[in-house]
């Protein structure tokens, strides 16, 4: 029988930034699953919840509380471009098979999976094929979609997959680009991060390097303000009304406000993940360094995103619980066509 959603379980939870999109949605967590100590710090900081059932992959299903959405960003280092991309051959790679088993144990009704891009291509598309089918297998229409979080109210570009389904067939249809005010001018809010003086050594040196040397002129660049400066391991990258993606190895960021290069802070970092002030600070006062907390920031989901995905869920749930004939997406077909 479909059921209108009520909760979710958190799993693979980072800091819960999939858990804020889903809560703007009225949808109540009944617990979540953090392998990471400080990860786990911080999401207690900001969530006031210490319902951690840590490592997802000694979890027994048993012990869980019954609930109506799974949601996961599963692990996606062996699935970037950024990692080695080993798959399925590392075990990070395999934490979506104890995800498929705990859907199944609990016959959970819905289910919302967020990894990187790099997973659509991995291994010429047969990982995704193979995780797809498993998903059908257990019973699931599914549906997936990279969607880019630059369009849905925040400026960043950060490109990831989301894989959504239900046991029953709703007709889902992920989200469209929403138009929003995302000034950088609202996200990189100056606090309590470090401005970096023009002739720091190590800054110096970098742009006079073998691969940057008189190709930028510094002076000008101090001219424009909440302009992006991404210094990468060699060439100097540069952003205008935009954030490259964050990531948890990426602390790199600077930009121009009022004519000096300030770093990227923790908090300007979740803002960009579509945090709230309120929230970022929460994490800033968790305890966590401010280096970790760059990198948690990075590996965090993009609440708006989440958001946006988890409304059209309930609207497509809503319609099917209506009976409300709605006419069918051809772009977002469910499983069985889509591997056939």
């Amino acid at each position: 029988m479909l059921n209108k959603p009520k909760t979710f379980f958190d799993f693979c939870s980072g800091i819960g930034g999939g858990r804020l999109g889903l809560e703007l949605n009225n949808l109540s967590c009944v617990g979540h699953s953090e392998l990471d100590l400080e990860t786990a710090k911080v999401y207690s900081s900001i969530h006031n919840d210490k319902r951690n059932f840590g490592d997802l992959t000694k979890i027994n299903s048993k012990s869980l509380p019954t609930f109506d959405i799974l949601i996961a960003g599963f692990p996606c280092q062996t699935f970037s471009i950024v990692g080695k991309r080993t798959g399925f051959e590392d075990n990070r790679g395999l934490i979506i098979n104890y995800l498929i088993n705990i859907l199944v144990e609990k016959d959970v009704p819905y289910f919302i999976f967020e990894n990187v891009k790099g997973l659509v291509n991995h291994d010429k598309g047969n990982t995704l094929k193979s995780i797809l089918s498993q998903l059908t297998e257990a019973g699931y229409y599914v549906h997936y979609k990279v969607l880019d979080s630059q369009n849905y109210g925040v400026p960043q570009m950060r490109e990831r997959i989301y894989i959504v389904g239900s046991k029953k067939n709703i007709d889902f249809k992920f989200p469209p680009s929403i138009l929003q005010n995302k000034s950088l001018e609202n996200f990189l809010i100056g606090e309590d991060n470090k401005e970096l003086p023009t002739d720091n050594l190590t800054f110096t040196k970098y742009l006079n390097n073998k691969y940057n040397k008189d190709k930028h002129d510094l002076s000008k660049l101090l001219k424009e303000d909440y302009l992006i400066l991404d210094t990468r391991q060699s060439d100097l990258r540069i952003y205008k009304d935009k954030c490259p993606t964050l990531r948890t190895g990426r602390h790199g960021i600077l930009y121009v406000k009022n004519g000096k290069l300030k770093k990227l802070s923790s908090i300007e970092a979740l803002l960009l993940q579509g945090f709230s002030l309120q929230t970022a600070n929460l994490a800033k006062f968790s305890g966590v360094s401010e280096s970790k907390l760059l990198g948690i920031a990075g590996n965090a989901m993009t609440v708006n995103v989440i958001q946006a995905i988890s409304e059209k869920l309930l609207i497509s749930i809503n319609e099917k619980l209506s009976d409300i004939p709605i006419e069918r997406n051809e772009q977002h077909l469910c499983l069985n066509q889509m591997i056939s």
